[in-house]
């Protein structure tokens, strides 16, 4: 029996600590781009989940930002 995915797979968020680790940054720096709002990311009781494609996007934006 097999599982309707519909293409798509289902996002995988990442927690506040996993991004910093991806970013190479401390875990202040990805609260602080939490709360500007330049990092979507969902409250989770009083902790924050990021979308994985989120952090990508944002790292995206950012290295052609830079040049």
């Amino acid at each position: 029996m097999s599982t309707p995915s519909g293409g798509l797979s289902d996002p995988k968020f990442l927690t506040i600590a996993e991004v910093a680790a991806m970013m190479r940054v401390s875990k202040m720096t990805v609260y602080r781009l939490v709360h500007n709002g330049d990092l979507p990311a969902v409250r989770v009781g009083r902790s924050f989940r990021v979308a994985e494609k989120d952090v990508d996007e944002y790292l995206r934006r950012s290295f052609f930002d830079a040049g």
